[in-house]
């Protein structure tokens, strides 16, 4: 019970310590307010004024103090007050790591940069104008000389040109020309002509009165020529021929096999076929032959018909044939195909006209080409006709026509395949009966059956029909017949 006791009195004696402590800090603050209001520091200041204050204030100083403070406010001018630094809000100082880490100002600032920068851009785009209109000013005499020389090239050329065939060069500026009008000249080579590039046979541009060479046609191959060759190869393959296994046969190892095996011919001792003759009834497969042959290789294929070699002017349908067979050699290995050959190839005869001995001048030349002086290379030639007896002999000796392939009228298994191949994509009804046409007496090419299917499909569509019918086909097969017979006279194909 004691210690409690004394530990009450003890928080009781520092109570009242504390409060007595209070009450002096009280007092003295109090006698301080008593002594700064009975003599404040300005006191003497506000004496000379005249103006008294209790408590010593009508006390004056020295005369001598007064003239001094007198001076000191003539002195003294009115300044006014500084204007604040910044307007607005006080900003409050930051405080803690953040305040540590900003980054102080740097001078000049992004912007300024940013526009350095420009302004140099500004001033190389500046300087590159100033040279460019430099050049122009400096290079314009030039170009206006060359305007003017090339004005009077152009007069001396005269317009239009013709175009010939240099014959022979006599000298530097001299040469024979002729042209496919007319015979041939001596005439003169004007000397801006590169003669470095003329040679004999190439073509050349002559003026239209005198007729010296003015100049060169760089294209050195004929734009006829260049239309012969087959960009984009057909569509059709040999799955597509139906029945013709001995001909397909026949023309691989005269045709594909020479090109893309020759070492097998070396090693038996032979020489691979020049060429092969497809010949034959219409309809028949002969072209269809040549598109799948075109499909199969990958050699440069170039088709002509026979009558695109007959030209209007004398010269021009043998030199036709020179570019040709020059084109497949350089394009080589290359397969020439030239449809219906007997346009050009008929038996020789005294002719009484000048179209007629073009016509076999044309043939001479097609057969010195295939089998001439010059080697033809792997250049191989398949010529197609439906009249062979009608073609001169000269052109299917051996030597030149190594392989005569016929293509004989499809008999029954030849049909049936055929009919099967045009009627694969097409929608029959449950009656169709094919075997029917397949066993038919009449005679039925391969473009017939093809005439057939399509003519049957055709009467459906006709009907609003998705489905052919056998009587389609029945149809079909009388109206191709009866156009077949009503065009051909009778006993023609025998």
């Amino acid at each position: 019970m004691v210690w409690p006791l004394i530990k009450v009195f003890a928080k009781i004696k520092y109570l009242l310590s504390l409060l007595a402590t209070t009450r002096d800090n009280q007092n003295k603050k109090a006698s301080k307010i008593k002594t700064l209001v009975s003599d404040p520091p300005f006191s003497s200041s506000k004496s000379t004024m005249g103006q008294g204050t209790p408590g010593g204030m009508n006390r004056q100083g020295p005369p001598g103090d007064r003239k001094n403070n007198d001076g000191e406010k003539k002195e003294k001018k009115f300044e006014p007050a500084a204007p604040p630094a910044r307007v607005g809000r006080k900003q409050r100082k930051q405080k803690g790591s953040e305040a540590a880490a900003r980054l102080p100002t740097v001078t000049p600032h992004s912007k300024c940069k940013l526009r350095l920068l420009k302004l140099e851009r500004i001033k190389d785009y500046l300087l590159m104008e100033e040279e460019f209109v430099a050049n122009q000013e400096r290079l314009k005499p030039q170009e206006e000389k060359t305007e003017e020389d090339r004005s009077k090239v152009d007069d001396l050329r005269g317009t239009p040109m013709s175009v010939g065939n240099l014959e022979e060069l006599i000298d530097e500026n001299h040469a024979i020309v002729s042209s496919s009008v007319g015979p041939e000249y001596y005439v003169g080579i004007l000397s801006f002509v590169d003669k470095d590039q003329l040679e004999p046979g190439c073509a050349i541009l002559m003026h239209n009165k005198i007729l010296s060479v003015v100049g060169l046609l760089q294209d050195d191959v004929d734009p006829m020529v260049s239309v012969m060759k087959v960009e984009k190869a057909p569509l059709e393959s040999y799955a597509d021929i139906g029945g013709l296994d001995a001909q397909i046969q026949e023309i691989k190892e005269a045709v594909e096999l020479p090109l893309t095996h020759p070492e097998l011919y070396e090693d038996i001792g032979i020489k691979p076929p020049k060429g092969v003759i497809l010949y034959g009834e219409p309809g028949t497969g002969k072209t269809l032959l040549a598109k799948a042959v075109a499909n199969s290789t990958s050699a440069t294929f170039l088709r002509v018909v026979g009558s695109e070699l007959i030209q209007k002017y004398l010269g021009d349908g043998p030199k036709l044939v020179r570019e040709l067979f020059r084109v497949a050699d350089d394009l080589s290995p290359s397969i020439v195909f030239i449809d219906e050959i007997d346009a050009v190839g008929t038996k020789r005869y005294d002719a009484h006209s000048g179209g007629e001995r073009e016509i076999q001048r044309t043939m001479l030349e097609l057969l010195n080409q295939l089998d001439g002086f010059d080697s033809r290379g792997d250049v191989k030639v398949i010529l197609a006709t439906n009249k062979i007896e009608s073609l001169d002999p000269a052109l299917l000796r051996p030597g030149r026509i190594d392989r005569k392939i016929e293509f004989p009228l499809p008999d029954n298994k030849t049909r049936r395949r055929i009919f099967q191949i045009h009627t694969s994509r097409m929608t029959l009804s449950d009656d169709v009966n094919l075997e029917e046409f397949v066993m038919t007496k009449d005679e039925f090419s391969g473009a017939d059956i093809k005439a057939i299917c399509t003519e049957a499909g055709l009467l459906a569509l006709r009907e609003r029909r998705m489905k052919v019918t056998h009587a389609d086909f029945k149809k079909a097969k009388d109206k191709v017949m009866f156009k077949k017979k009503e065009g051909v006279p009778e006993g023609l194909y025998m």
